[in-house]
This record gives structure tokens, sequence and C-alpha cells, in this order.
């Protein structure tokens, strides 16, 4: 009678393992169906890891109007989007990243954006949406500001 039990309890064992196996199959293959271009994660994906699991979505569009680079920092760190609220400035290789993808995310309405990259004491990075090229710019001017997060 008791080796009946035992088998029981091993072959239940081994099917949650079985079952918890299945399921983290199932999530990582949702997050590897994602690619540039998706709605996903609150915003459109614009980069996606080598394991295709992680990367970054962008806001669907940019703040309303322009700002200066303390301002676009605390904007975006301050943002609640879709019931994300870990949304931030993107750094100078995100944001080119972003650029790079433009055409796939859409909305972009100026012509220079921040970066959270800082240039020195009074200057920080930014990118031009229209040539491309980045360049430092003083923190005290605006310039557009799209948000960013990572999945």
């Amino acid at each position: 009678m008791m080796k009946h039990f035992a088998k029981r309890g091993i072959v239940r064992l081994w099917m949650v393992v079985l079952l918890a196996g299945l399921s983290m199959v199932m999530v990582s293959g949702v997050a590897s169906a994602v690619k540039i271009g998706d709605e996903y994660g609150g915003g459109i994906v614009f980069y996606v890891d080598g394991t295709g699991n992680h990367g970054l979505v962008a806001a669907k569009a940019d703040f309303l109007e322009e700002m200066n680079w303390e301002d676009a920092k605390s904007a975006c760190e301050s943002l609640v989007s879709n019931s994300y609220s870990d949304w931030f400035l993107p750094n100078k290789e995100q944001l080119n990243l972003l650029y790079n993808k433009r055409s796939a995310v859409g909305g972009f309405s100026g012509y220079g954006y921040w970066s959270s990259t800082e240039y020195n004491a009074g200057g920080a990075w930014g990118q031009n949406f229209v040539y491309g090229y980045q360049f430092y710019f003083s923190k005290f001017y605006g310039l557009c500001v799209r948000a960013v997060r990572a999945f």
C-alpha cells in the first residue's frame, strides 16, 4: 500500500514540474513574438535584443511642447501611461536606435529630441530627427521629448 502512495506522489510532482516548465516556455514564447513596430508594453517597440525577450518601447506620442533638459527628464520619469510608470528619457544610444526605427514608431513632430546623456554641466546630447546627426545643446533650450521604457 505504501509503494502505491509513493508512486502517486512522484507522479504528481513530475506533473507539477512539467506544467511549470510548459508555462515558462509559453511566457517566453509570447515575448519573443514581439517585433519592431508592434504595440507592446504601453508603447511601440523600437528595439528587441538578441534573446527576443527584452527590448525598448517608445511612448506613442511626443510630449506636447518642447522642454528644457531638466524638465524633459522629469516629465519622462513622472509619466504614467497605459498603466506603466517606469518611463525615462532615452540615453544617447537609445535615442539613436529610436531615430533609426522612427518610421516604425511614427508620430515624431520635431526636428530635435533630447537624450539623457550629458555633454557637460551646461549641455546635453540631442538628436536631429530629420538628418540623423547627434549634437550637444544648452540644457536651457527647448527640444522635443519622447519617453521610452524597457520590457
